[in-house]
């Protein structure tokens, strides 16, 4: 486990932790700055400090790096100071959440359901720190849990349409880490939208076991690519920087026959081979939590995002290789997603 910032610095020191919704204890020392300070109870000044604890990179293209930036955008907005710890072995969730809790760090976010069952058990602990899951489960919150879930419905269907329209082999791959439900979820949405587009399609789909085998993302790829598949979508964090690998390495240097959709950030020119994105706000979402931190009203709920709210939208599209016409023919089909139309 790399880059949990001073780890060792939390036995020594004597904090009064602040309690979900923002007291007026002092804020721990160290962390990486990301703005200023709020207002807290009796006229004193309450600096707020958000921690992400993450099993991926958060340099790794995908899942860690947009869950990072996603913190960051949000702390700046509201003068919360940041920290992290990346590469995070599952043994390790517990004691990196522990870390940040003992240097009185006022909200905990955890970018995966797979957080869950290290989070019920710390939060027991610690019940004046607040944890914010991304991906959580709606059975999740508690009085200082709160789940952010991101429709995965509806993300498996923008990334489907657009895979529908594009493929020309009528074959497509679908990658995931682990089986978790917003991943199978996300599966079942991009190939019942891909069918409804183009009645045709037949989807591969494989499970790394793993967020960060960039090794393993290549190998699935590449098996797919060897059964015709030519657009891809995944849900794999690294293991899908690996897919898009291989999938430029199928290319060459020729015509870009091989397609990938990313998510959950615009990842438009980050891969010749990424058409276009879905694009999920989880910086939007994790405002809201931190906003209810700050209020005293943390806890208890399931904080969505939709088209409802804006917190899902399509990304930029690559010109050169999604034509006029399918761009307009797959805003038509959001359009109706978001309206509850939608065929599929």
């Amino acid at each position: 486990m790399k880059k949990l910032f001073a780890l060792s610095l939390a036995l020594a020191m004597t904090l009064s932790l602040a309690a979900c919704g923002g007291g007026s204890a002092p804020a721990a020392s160290g962390g990486s700055a990301s703005g200023g300070s709020a207002a807290g109870s009796g006229g004193a000044e309450k600096v707020y400090k958000v921690a992400m604890i993450c099993d991926s990179n958060i340099s790794d293209g995908g899942w860690g790096a947009a869950c990072y930036n996603a913190m960051e955008s949000a702390a700046a907005d509201l003068g919360w100071e940041t920290n992290y710890a990346d590469s995070v072995a599952q043994s390790d969730y517990a004691n990196s959440m522990m870390g940040f809790c003992d240097m009185g760090y006022d909200m905990i976010f955890l970018p995966g359901n797979q957080y869950s069952d290290a989070t019920v058990q710390v939060s027991k602990d610690y019940p004046d720190i607040c944890f914010a899951v991304l991906n959580g489960a709606d059975s999740l919150p508690t009085d200082n849990i709160t789940s952010i879930l991101p429709d995965a419905d509806q993300i498996g269907y923008m990334a489907g349409a657009l895979a529908g329209l594009m493929t020309k082999t009528n074959v497509l791959g679908f990658i995931g880490g682990m089986e978790i439900d917003t991943t199978k979820a996300k599966l079942q949405g991009y190939e019942a939208a891909a069918k409804a587009v183009n009645p045709n399609v037949t989807v591969l789909s494989a499970y790394a076991g793993s967020f960060d085998d960039v090794a393993k993302g290549m190998e699935l790829a590449n098996g797919m690519i060897s059964q015709k598949a030519d657009v891809f979508f995944g849900d794999a964090s690294a293991v899908d920087s690996g897919a898009r690998q291989a999938i430029d390495a199928a290319n060459g240097s020729g015509e870009i026959a091989i397609y990938d959709i990313g998510q959950p950030a615009d990842l438009l020119g980050q891969n010749p081979c990424v058409i276009g994105s879905v694009v999920t706000d989880n910086a939007g979402m994790l405002k809201l939590a931190m906003q209810d931190v700050e209020a005293g009203t943390f806890g208890n709920k399931t904080i969505y995002g939709s088209f409802d709210n804006n917190c899902l939208s399509i990304g930029a599209f690559n010109g050169d290789l999604v034509s006029a016409e399918v761009q307009t023919a797959y805003k038509d089909y959001i359009t109706q997603m978001a309206a509850g139309t939608f065929p599929g």
